[in-house]
């Protein structure tokens, strides 16, 4: 189901991207959405796990520095069948950890200095388990995808504003008695798509985050370990933010890196803390 619920979802926000380009640009703005579409998952498969870790300026882990987190990783991927994946740190004390790459043989897991400094055993294995669980999903793939079409959609989105100033499209010169309304039109819809394409990169990132805690808590052997977890990592992330958070990439990580409060809560990519925690409490392994 949660299957069949995100490739709806992700066929929604590229419809959304080429019925922008049309209104932008009737039918060849809508082939150019297209392609433009097209062009960024490509960018997306094979480029995302670099640019995503050059970002944050994550390094190689070697075994040496952090001995547990390769026994972890490396015991968690045998038991669900996965290569052993790269494994990177990076130099903050905000605890948070994420995965990227297209593929499980070409996948990655970054960790915070700060996580492994505060989680116990327990707790390490459970979020190393949710992170192998994106890869083993492919949900890194799918998420990475999601961001750059919605970004796609807000850059059209600006362009068809920017429209407005200089009359609209050939289109609209070419019927001047509809002019006026299709220029609300695109106005109203320039304003809302951007609302809808964050609404539905939401939805897919929610969706895979509680996918993620279950199948993370099966193979952790226990659903205690990531619960506990996830609730440390959110009182901490909600008390010292992890600095220069890139939004496209926040839904990457295992807890909210952006320290919304309030209305602000009510838009971000992640489920509410509660709801996950008390999901994995109820469950019976």
């Amino acid at each position: 189901m949660n299957v069949l619920k995100t490739g709806f979802l992700l066929a929604l926000l590229t419809a959304l991207l080429v019925a922008l380009g049309s209104l932008v640009g009737g039918t060849q703005g809508a082939t150019i959405a297209l392609g433009f579409a097209l062009l960024l998952n490509f960018g997306a498969y094979w480029f995302s796990d670099k640019i995503v870790l050059a970002m944050y300026r994550a390094k190689p882990l070697s075994e040496a520095d952090a001995p547990q987190v390769h026994r972890v990783v490396r015991e968690i991927a045998s038991r669900s069948g996965l290569p052993m994946p790269k494994l990177y740190w990076i130099p903050t004390a905000t605890p948070n950890a994420f995965a990227t790459g297209r593929s499980p043989k070409h996948a990655a897991v970054a960790v915070t200095s700060g996580l492994v400094d505060l989680m116990s055993e327990e707790e390490l294995k459970g979020v190393l388990a949710h992170e192998l669980s994106h890869v083993k999903n492919r949900d890194t793939l799918v998420m990475t995808i999601a961001a750059a079409v919605a970004g796609a959609i807000m850059w059209l989105a600006d362009m068809a504003k920017w429209s407005l100033w200089f009359g609209g499209s050939d289109r609209d010169r070419d019927h001047r008695g509809a002019g006026a309304a299709h220029l609300v039109v695109i106005l109203l819809v320039s304003l809302l798509a951007p609302l809808a394409a964050m609404l539905i990169q939401m939805a897919i990132s929610r969706t895979r985050e509680y996918g993620a805690d279950e199948t993370g808590a099966r193979l952790a052997g226990t659903p205690h370990g990531l619960a506990a977890a996830l609730e440390k990592l959110h009182a901490a992330n909600r008390q010292f933010p992890l600095p220069k958070v890139n939004e496209a990439t926040a839904h990457l990580f295992i807890v909210n890196p952006l320290s919304g409060k309030g209305l602000a809560t009510l838009f971000t990519t992640h489920p509410p803390m509660e709801e996950r925690v008390r999901r994995l409490r109820s469950m019976r392994l």
